[in-house]
């Protein structure tokens, strides 16, 4: 796994701390990595059908077309 940084508004923040603090998730990045996950899999439908692989070559695919 990676660590990155985001900003997020305080609502946002409080709302996650809530879920957490009622232990509907065991951490804040556990709630955000679950919420992450839910939104690609709504906006990219194939991304649960894709192995990593053919994942990583579907990205490199895109980005070379908006390079051109």
């Amino acid at each position: 796994m990676k660590i990155i940084t985001i900003n997020l508004p305080e609502k946002y923040l409080q709302a996650i701390q809530i879920l957490n603090d009622m232990d509907i998730y065991p951490s804040r990045s556990e709630a955000i990595r679950i919420a992450l996950g839910d939104f690609l899999a709504k906006e990219l439908k194939m991304y649960n059908d894709l192995e990593d692989e053919s994942f990583k070559i579907l990205i490199r695919s895109k980005m070379n077309k908006l390079n051109q």
